[in-house]
């Protein structure tokens, strides 16, 4: 089911400038027991987005009670929002008057094994690297083809790609943010250059802070990565996922992982049953 501007459809202005040019930003949402999981932390994104495209953000409790609509009866599924800067003429000025255009789609959650939080994933390094945008780094902006490139450079059993941007510092995931453990020390890249400031990021830096671990945000090679004793990735669909295998290398899931997904799963369910 997807509404656009509140209405049941499956058409979009031809005009809209988040097909012709990108202009715009979205959220994925996971919902459990009819629950949009973390819809609070995901709407501030969202609008500190608009914030800094300069996109009209829509009243809260308009998104709310549209996402809320498309949540009933669903047991588990995902959620997309998207906002775009709405219908335009051609060329990349912007309309005098803009009417943000709202997006929202509810979709079948992806059968992951349950096994990869338990077990952990294989990853690999990607080829495609990201470019350098101060201003629209940390953004979730709809200009995603770095991530499809990178994407498409596998097709095995590996479950998520790492992605380095021109300069060579590891960034994220195709998909996911990146944390490694190194000396019982928590670290996750910095993301003022290049990447997307996931909301579960912030959480698990959170909850570093609260049960008192050591959490440093960081520049960091690729050397850095493969020296790290534990890894993990983090995005809003997946929560958390052990990295047991790079490239060549294996890795264990210790002790501090084992504890930050206990941690999340706690804080998560809370969040539901609250």
């Amino acid at each position: 089911m997807i509404l656009i501007n509140g209405k049941q459809t499956t058409t979009i202005e031809a005009t809209d400038r988040g097909l012709h040019y990108g202009d715009g930003l979205f959220e994925t949402i996971e919902v459990i027991n009819e629950q949009p999981v973390f819809l609070t932390q995901h709407l501030m994104r969202l609008e500190a987005g608009c914030f800094v495209l300069k996109i009209p953000f829509p009243k809260k409790i308009l998104l709310v009670s549209e996402v809320q609509q498309l949540c009933k009866d669903i047991a588990h599924g995902v959620i997309k929002i998207m906002l775009t800067r709405g219908t335009g003429g051609r060329g990349y000025r912007q309309p005098e008057v803009i009417n943000s255009t709202r997006y929202i789609a509810l979709h079948p959650y992806p059968h992951y094994p349950e096994n990869y939080q338990q077990q952990g994933i294989k990853a690999r390094f990607c080829d495609t690297r990201l470019g350098l945008n101060p201003l629209l780094s940390g953004l979730k902006h709809n200009n995603r083809l770095e991530q499809v490139l990178a994407r498409s450079e596998w097709q095995d059993e590996v479950q998520e790609g790492l992605m380095l941007n021109i300069n060579g510092d590891v960034i994220e995931g195709t998909m996911s943010n990146l944390f490694i453990i190194k000396n019982n020390i928590v670290y996750t890249p910095k993301l003022d250059q290049s990447g997307i400031k996931g909301i579960i990021r912030d959480i698990i830096i959170g909850l570093c802070h609260t049960h008192k671990i050591s959490v440093q945000v960081i520049d960091m090679n690729v050397d850095f990565v493969r020296t790290a004793d534990e890894l993990f990735v983090t995005n809003s669909v997946i929560g958390l996922w052990p990295i047991t295998k790079l490239q060549d290398k294996s890795y264990p899931i210790g002790e501090q992982t084992t504890s930050l997904i206990k941690y999340f799963n706690q804080f998560k369910q809370q969040g539901i049953e609250g």
